[in-house]
């Protein structure tokens, strides 16, 4: 069957040591996976349970570039994550097994239009609005997960302009990777070209255009955009 129209072509985030991109299917953003940002946000962890938003693949932008203010805020938020790339078909796996789906990690960002995540969380409506919207998900260059190895005490922080604004460890997870994709493989049949953004340490804040944020975890590429002119 032919097509009725052309669409935007599959994102391709660049791999280190490789010449071909990981294109991306999906992406999962982990809430509140870092119990000081769960309070800077007046929640408790729920230790109960891991839970989850989506955003489109049109949220992929690469690294060291520049991305529009985005319309409809006026309180544009960083914030700062590890983010795994699924290599291998996944659907309800153990924890133990979980880290054979891994293809390798990345610095991200979840750009999050903070104003109307919290107006319609207020509402109890999804948080679509303020996380799934164009180029709102920045990405650097994947490390293959046997060129990263173990994950744990890596350092993850970012800056705005020269001022620290996060600083943790991968160690302060709540729910670490192999629960994650885990759990979330009781749900979906995770398969090569998932990301999951596993959650941001505290100290998220506004941004304005002229900004520019540059984040890093211990053995990633950094991830820097810069702030352009409000759409």
């Amino acid at each position: 069957m032919q097509r009725l129209f052309d669409i935007p072509a599959t994102p391709l985030v660049p791999v280190r040591g490789e010449t071909a991109g990981y294109p991306v299917h999906r992406i999962f953003g982990v809430g509140r996976n870092y119990a000081e940002h769960a309070a800077e946000m007046g929640y408790e962890v729920d230790r109960e349970t891991p839970f989850y938003f989506t955003k489109p693949a049109s949220a992929i932008v690469a690294t060291g570039g520049e991305i529009p203010y985005p319309p409809g805020t006026s309180n544009f938020h960083y914030e700062m994550e590890l983010v795994v790339a699924i290599g291998a078909p996944a659907f309800r796996v153990s924890v133990e097994d979980a880290a054979k789906a891994i293809y390798g990690y990345a610095s991200g960002l979840d750009m999050t239009r903070r104003d109307l995540q919290l107006s319609e969380r207020a509402k109890q409506r999804p948080w679509s609005l303020g996380k799934a919207f164009e180029k709102s998900a920045p990405i650097a260059e994947i490390t293959k997960a046997a060129d990263f190895g173990e994950l744990g005490p890596q350092r993850i922080w970012l800056k705005v302009g020269d001022q620290i604004r996060q600083d943790a460890h991968l160690s302060d997870l709540v729910w670490s990777v192999p629960e994650l994709i885990s759990h979330l493989s009781r749900f979906y049949h995770l398969v090569p070209g998932d990301l999951i953004f596993t959650g941001t340490p505290a100290g998220v804040g506004p941004l304005s255009p002229g900004d520019r944020i540059t984040g890093e975890i211990d053995g990633l590429q950094p991830v820097t955009i810069s702030i352009g002119a409000a759409e």
